[in-house]
């Protein structure tokens, strides 16, 4: 299991508890059930990679873009038990959205088909969302963090759009336009989600802020894409996410310092 040296709260503070040795198993008892959502479009090859890892997971939804590679198939194949759901190759955005609905457990991990997220980090996200986070983030700058993947120029596109975040929103995040995110499946209605792009990552988290839930960053190692090449555009969807912070930006709440929960509890 992926340890957080630290977690980042959602006023900017450094948490005062440090989880040196955040234990999955101490939470067994009372572990919330977790559906993974993955959008796919042609992405046949890095599934064969990823699906077998998922076995921690107690529902797989697939929204898929009209695929032409087989990717449907060989989900069906190596996931007969998979939720999938087809439809046009809107945007990660609108697969998201379909999937967040879609889901029946307590929690939703959104999680890249492409091989760039390490499925063994699930169990981290989801101690934090029993510690009583509303929304996780994962962050490759975070302490013990990292990436394989990053050109120099998304590097300086995301620094730039996370520290004007931080200045938007009153947080102190280390990583915006990341997609390795877990959240209560109980808040997705108050988020508000409309976006159809990458830009969903980002108004799902500074929704999160104006809606006054619980944030937390937990660091990530992104790997490298298995195979393919990413349908990111760096200046066009880097744009979308200046817009989205733009146009989403309320004042927001006064912060709160979190519970830490002994165990899972539905946010009502």
């Amino acid at each position: 299991m992926h340890e957080p040296d630290s977690v980042q709260l959602t006023d900017g503070m450094q948490s005062g508890a440090v989880l040196h040795h955040l234990d999955a198993a101490r939470y067994r008892a009372s572990w919330p059930t977790v559906s993974a959502v993955i959008p796919t479009l042609n992405e046949a090859e890095n599934l064969r990679w990823l699906l077998p890892r998922l076995s921690g997971v107690d529902e797989i939804i697939i929204v898929d873009g009209e695929s032409d590679d087989g990717t449907i198939d060989l989900v069906r194949k190596l996931r007969p038990d998979a939720v999938v759901i087809e439809q046009p190759p809107i945007g990660k955005g609108a697969a998201m959205r379909a999937g967040f609905q879609a889901a029946t457990s307590d929690v939703i991990v959104s999680i890249d088909a492409d091989g760039s997220m390490d499925p063994k980090e699930i169990d981290a996200f989801v101690a934090l969302i029993c510690c009583g986070f509303d929304v996780v983030k994962g962050s490759r700058y975070c302490v013990g963090g990292g990436s394989d993947d990053l050109t120099l120029i998304r590097r300086a596109g995301n620094l730039w759009l996370t520290r004007l975040a931080n200045v938007l929103y009153g947080v102190r995040w280390t990583d915006l336009c990341y997609g390795y995110i877990a959240l209560r499946r109980s808040v997705v209605d108050r988020l508000g989600l409309a976006a159809d792009g990458f830009e969903i990552e980002t108004e799902l988290c500074v929704n999160a802020i104006t809606a006054g839930l619980r944030v937390a960053e937990v660091p990530s190692h992104e790997l490298d894409r298995r195979s393919g090449e990413s349908k990111l555009n760096a200046r066009r969807d880097g744009l979308r996410v200046l817009r989205t912070m733009m146009r989403n930006r309320r004042t927001p709440p006064r912060a709160v310092l979190p519970r830490y929960e002994p165990g899972f509890e539905e946010a009502g």
